[in-house]
């Protein structure tokens, strides 16, 4: 195509965006997530690394995001494969991409889902047609027809931009880095800051003023192991620099260790929490104890009365 992407791999990334929404829906196997998409964007692009750091952007700016019921809410997961292939199409840098063609076409995409629900109820009215002919074969037709408005919802605009929005993508970029550099830098700053946005919306609805000691202590070791892992990594650099012969490498700071630490504290708290439910649900209560008082009394007195 001249642009950077190469049709088999329209057609692949095409492909899994018709997939993920189906997997949010129903199966729900986590494919459906924003950096499983940058991986696979990644993975069928030839750059995993950059596939990674805008799914991980994107799932982090989505991280507090949820809805009720049947709302719609932005396709982190389109913008993920849109950003990715452009950013590693056309050179894009990371950063710019999240904010340039992540964020805005996981916005665009909430009109799409609206249509798809929108279409989807044309099936739905010919299943309750099929229910009052008793048309068994008929409604698990119509149920399965479903599938087409949710698929094509995402297929559709995911294959037109990645298919013929290169060129138009490739020229806005080289003119950003040439001419509109100040915009360029500014978008790459934004998109490095929305994953602090993400975790300030979910910080919003997590229960931090009755857990604030954890927030405390969990950043506290990440920020120390982070000091900790970054002066080990310089210094062993400045010794391979300095000394051939040294050849050990040091690894950076383990995120497994770190998930592991905020899982034991969540662990702590939960095991706390049951104990004190299971002592509440196994006292007496007083208001109980009270209203048999209040019985056995009305009892004698109206035996007394008699």
């Amino acid at each position: 195509m001249g642009t950077g992407i190469a049709i088999w791999q329209v057609i692949i990334l095409t492909i899994y965006s018709m997939y993920q929404i189906m997997d949010e829906l129903t199966l729900q196997t986590s494919l459906s997530q924003p950096v499983w998409a940058g991986l696979i964007a990644g993975l069928v692009m030839g750059d995993i690394k950059t596939g990674l750091i805008i799914g991980g952007s994107l799932q982090l700016t989505v991280l507090g995001v949820g809805t009720f019921g049947g709302a719609s809410k932005i396709d982190a997961n389109s913008g993920t494969v849109m950003a990715t292939a452009f950013a590693i199409g056309t050179g894009m840098r990371p950063e710019v991409a999240v904010a340039a063609l992540g964020v805005p076409v996981a916005s665009l995409m909430i009109q799409t889902d609206i249509l798809a629900r929108f279409a989807n109820t044309f099936f739905q009215h010919r299943v309750d047609k099929m229910i009052d002919k008793e048309d068994y074969k008929g409604i698990e037709r119509n149920y399965l027809y479903g599938v087409l408005p949710w698929t094509l919802s995402r297929g559709i605009p995911v294959f037109l931009a990645l298919a013929f929005g290169g060129p138009f993508v490739r020229s806005a970029v080289t003119y950003m880095n040439a001419n509109l550099a100040w915009l360029s830098n500014g978008l790459a700053t934004a998109g490095a800051l929305l994953p602090a946005v993400g975790f300030a919306i979910l910080l919003r609805y997590l229960p931090v003023k009755k857990h604030w000691p954890y927030l405390i202590l969990g950043f506290v070791i990440t920020a120390l192991m982070s000091t900790v892992y970054g002066n080990i990594s310089l210094i062993g650099t400045t010794l391979a620099g300095m000394n051939k012969t040294f050849t050990t490498a040091f690894a950076s700071l383990p995120m497994l260790g770190i998930a592991l630490i905020g899982f034991a504290l969540a662990a702590i708290e939960y095991n706390r929490a049951s104990r004190e439910m299971a002592k509440a649900e196994n006292a007496p209560t007083k208001t109980t104890t009270t209203d048999n008082n209040i019985e056995e009394q009305d009892g004698e007195i109206h035996g007394d009365e008699i």
